[in-house]
């Protein structure tokens, strides 16, 4: 697989964005989480096959991305709107993971997208939103919230300590191969990238309030993907995004994965979403 890197100037940022496949072909837009980069996609980009235009980017602020957003959910979709406007991806199939999955959400929300696929994460505002952030196993959400600390904890140490949550999350954390970690770690490398990562965590009861304002009906094709060793019921995530307004809703799980789903079994996460998108037009 061959894959083209460019920056791309937009609203006030630089985006890197990663692309492969065929420039004519129907896209796919990839949005990472956190403690990631576009470098997440790089198998599932390799499974497709050459007929496809495949992008991945670069949030801003991480990786090879410059600007900030302070972490706002509804501000990240509005700069990777530009993107799609700029680089003319009509027909798209958004993909978003964990805080990726967020962002694709809130684009769902405000703008044009044929089909949103949204993995392994749950929505801020959105039921089970306030279990999840009860529960014990979420501690990081609290810290990543401090203004300041986490970057004192982090910085220097960003490969162990991102070592810890793909250990933790993964059904087997050996997919999550060195040369992907390396890759993650030195995407945060500066302590602007750092606080871009921890800033995600800190938007997140303003992504709430932004999220409970937009619950009118939506159309647009959902895809909700989960690993089936993350833990969590699915049933009660699409419940919530039904409750949220979301009709035309489905889901899947992955087989023997955790959270790290698009690493750890690449080649299913592309036959799901490429399914997803060819049975919804």
């Amino acid at each position: 697989m061959s894959v083209h890197h460019a920056r791309i100037p937009v609203a006030g940022h630089s985006l890197h964005v990663a692309e492969s496949g065929d420039p004519s072909g129907r896209p796919y837009l990839f949005l990472h989480g956190w403690p990631e980069s576009w470098r997440t996609w790089r198998d599932v980009m390799a499974a497709a096959p050459p007929g496809v235009r495949l992008v991945a980017a670069d949030l801003p602020g991480i990786g090879g991305s410059t600007g900030a957003t302070c972490g706002s959910k509804r501000a990240l979709a509005s700069v990777v709107h530009d993107l799609v406007r700029h680089l003319g991806l009509d027909d798209l199939t958004l993909v978003g993971h964990d805080a990726g999955g967020m962002v694709a959400y809130a684009y769902l929300r405000r703008y044009e997208a044929a089909r949103v696929v949204i993995m392994n994460t749950a929505i801020p505002g959105v039921a089970p939103w306030d279990a999840v952030i009860a529960s014990p196993t979420i501690w990081h959400f609290g810290l990543h919230a401090v203004p300041g600390l986490p970057e004192t904890l982090v910085r220097g140490r960003q490969a162990e300590y991102f070592d810890h949550f793909y250990d933790v999350l993964s059904a087997d954390p050996s997919r999550i191969t060195p040369d992907a970690r390396a890759a993650h770690a030195a995407a945060y490398g500066t302590d602007a990238s750092l606080t871009a990562g921890f800033d995600l965590y800190r938007a997140f009861a303003q992504d709430a309030e932004d999220n409970a304002a937009l619950t009118g009906p939506v159309t647009t094709p959902v895809l909700y993907l989960r690993g089936d060793g993350e833990g969590g019921d699915i049933a009660a995530y699409a419940e919530g995004f039904r409750k949220a307004g979301v009709e035309n809703l489905t889901t899947a799980t992955i087989r023997d994965t955790g959270h790290f789903s698009q690493e750890e079994q690449p080649a299913a996460v592309w036959a799901e979403i490429h399914a997803f998108a060819a049975r919804e037009g």
